[in-house]
């Protein structure tokens, strides 16, 4: 039975403007809880643990989104699917957090970090074996359609984190406290979502011999690509982050971690799609729906520029105002790099959803020729960039590394036989985002860099820039109306009359 990937995308989607909201909430405390440079010491640590579970992970997430998906209707074969991954996960988290705990033991933390890191990375080992667990059952869920299911989990490990990061950060236990949040809120999650998972799998499948045969090289070697293609992708994430601490210190990485974390707004929605068509994509491929591929390809693309060409305008025009609300008067340095990493974070997001149609079809290796060449780019520019200029040095850097994504994969997706970018109207959604954009920029400058411009902007800016992109048909109608016969019963009468009402 086909995955429905409309009602997948909601529910990303939801989960996703949920975690979105929880982190506005989340880290603003989070900053002044720990302070300019223990929060500089908090991003270096995600950023090792990012790194790590890319190798740990080791393309299992996306490996049972695609398997499971491809051959739902194939008696036993996800719980096959399930079990293999999660021997082999289990095998890899161990050796990771074992790892961790050695390199304490030897000494070796102490030497290359300081020993304020050591309890850092025991707590961290520890959190790559339930972050393991977690992602092994969301993905197990998202694989047969249930993402339902899978995405409020999500949204509550964010919640658990905050409620119990901030508080022990608070009493006293600064960064290890917030690293503590993680391990417990992924441990009630992965007990909460096992016990989900068991009414739709057989969890002791992963425990017995299989009973349905896995083609372990199939799947061994479309983990191995996965993994090539994430640690690249995920490069583009942390070396910078890693560089500045490593040339510039704590408390210019966490003024830049904070510019970051803006730009990374635009990502949302993209992210959302990113993690939907994966799986839906591949049960296209499966049947060799090409026209259909390349249908939904250019539709999304187009989406999502229209989409985070406006999410970039208003942080554009309301980044002073916001970064100082929502972070302290101290993070005010951090405004320049967030400009100059919009532009880039513009061009990765639209790159997003269509590196993950490519991911479902099985043909990596393009992908990892494309991602590889960003990635190096990236890295280079960041060398060349942080040593004499620091955080503007790095955000020129990234920026240009993520913008090369979506050149890259444009010409990957064209290799691998579809065309994303046939249908953006770049004509139409420039002239939308143009008038748009005088009219943010304008009444932004009006207000002045305070709260009202952060109340008033957003929505006004949103009207304006829907109402002209409906009217010059930067996205049709039609459109929008076929996607609103999709939404329930309660709201979708009333989104169908607006669509036509605007159009």
């Amino acid at each position: 039975m086909r995955t429905d990937p409309i009602r997948g995308f909601l529910s990303i989607f939801s989960s996703n403007l949920v975690r979105l909201l929880l982190g506005i909430a989340i880290t603003p405390i989070l900053v002044r809880v720990l302070g300019t440079a223990n929060y500089g010491d908090y991003a270096f640590i995600l950023s090792i643990l990012g790194v790590s579970m890319i190798l740990v992970n080791a393309g299992i997430t996306d490996g049972l989104r695609k398997f499971v998906a491809e051959d739902r209707d194939r008696a036993g074969w996800a719980d096959a699917v399930y079990g293999f991954y999660v021997q082999t996960g289990t095998i890899l988290a161990g050796i990771a957090a074992l790892g961790f705990v050695a390199a304490n033991l030897a000494g070796v933390t102490e030497s290359l970090l300081g020993p304020v890191f050591v309890p850092y990375l025991y707590l961290l080992a520890g959190v790559i074996v339930v972050r393991q667990g977690e992602n092994i059952v969301r993905s197990s869920l998202m694989g047969k359609g249930l993402e339902h299911l899978s995405e409020p989990l999500w949204a509550l490990q964010k919640l658990l984190f905050g409620i119990f990061g901030i508080s022990l950060a608070y009493v006293g236990y600064d960064v290890s406290g917030v690293v503590a949040g993680h391990l417990i809120a992924g441990a009630i999650v992965l007990v909460v979502g096992t016990y989900l998972l068991s009414f739709h799998y057989d969890i002791r499948a992963a425990f017995r011999p299989k009973r349905v045969h896995v083609p372990r090289r199939e799947l061994l070697t479309f983990n191995a690509h996965s993994v090539m293609l994430i640690l690249l992708t995920a490069s583009l994430y942390h070396v910078d982050i890693i560089l500045l601490q490593w040339f510039v210190g704590s408390e210019a990485t966490g003024l830049y971690k904070a510019a970051l974390i803006v730009a990374e707004f635009l990502w949302f929605v993209p992210f959302a799609l990113q993690m939907v068509l994966l799986h839906s994509a591949s049960e296209l491929w499966a049947k060799e729906e090409t026209a259909r591929i390349s249908e939904i390809a250019a539709r999304v693309a187009r989406y999502t520029l229209f989409f985070t060409v406006l999410v970039a305008t208003g942080i554009a025009a309301l980044a002073e105002p916001f970064v100082g609300l929502y972070f302290g008067d101290e993070f005010t340095p951090a405004v320049l790099p967030l400009w100059l990493l919009l532009p880039g974070a513009l061009g990765f997001a639209i790159a997003r959803p269509i590196f993950a149609i490519g991911q479902g079809a099985g043909m990596l290796q393009p992908l990892i020729l494309a991602t590889a060449a960003a990635a190096l780019l990236n890295l280079g520019l960041n060398l060349v960039l942080i040593p004499p200029y620091g955080m503007a040095g790095a955000a020129v850097a990234t920026s240009i590394g993520y913008a090369s994504m979506l050149g890259f994969h444009v010409v990957a997706a064209r290799s691998i036989g579809y065309n994303p970018v046939a249908d953006l109207r770049l004509f139409r959604v420039g002239s939308t985002v143009s008038v748009s954009a005088v009219v943010i920029g304008g009444l932004a400058m009006a207000t002045g860099p305070s709260l009202v411009s952060l109340v008033v902007v957003p929505p006004v800016g949103f009207v304006v820039y829907t109402v002209l992109g409906l009217r010059l048909r930067a996205v049709d109608p039609a459109e929008l109306i076929g996607l609103a016969e999709r939404l329930p019963d309660s709201i979708r009468p009333r989104c169908i009359r607006l669509i036509q009402y605007v159009g």
